[in-house]
């Protein structure tokens, strides 16, 4: 199914996904891998590593490392920090904030993958 101007097909909402599972640890500190490009204390890195043209491979491969990636930020961050300012943010914000956005962005485009299975005629397996 074609897409509408400016919306995103699937394999670009699930590499804006892997790119934000690099960002947003790099935001608090926890830099992202260098092949990745993406730095956090730069938008446009994000937007660089979601341009790349990927195969439908290289996108779940990219998918599942950037997961990987981000369950060891989140498991790495102490208690302690939580209360902290991210080190790369420009915004007052904490370090647990970023988190809870970052659980919040991804909820917000499971919906939305939701959405375009079911307006494609696909129950998520989860569903059947």
């Amino acid at each position: 199914m074609a897409t509408g101007e400016g919306v995103r097909s699937t394999g670009e909402v699930l590499v804006h996904i892997a790119g934000d599972n690099y960002f947003l640890p790099a935001l608090v500190g926890v830099p992202a891998p260098p092949e990745t490009g993406i730095d956090g204390r730069d938008n446009k890195t994000v937007a660089a590593f979601e341009a790349r043209a990927l195969t439908r491979d290289q996108i779940i491969a990219e998918l599942s490392k950037s997961f990987a990636f981000l369950k060891q930020a989140m498991s790495g961050t102490l208690d302690a920090t939580l209360a902290s300012p991210p080190k790369n943010s420009t915004r007052k914000t904490t370090v647990r904030a970023t988190w809870i956005a970052t659980v919040t962005h991804l909820h917000e485009h499971l919906g939305q993958l939701i959405a375009y299975a079911r307006s494609n005629d696909i129950t998520p397996p989860w569903s059947k």
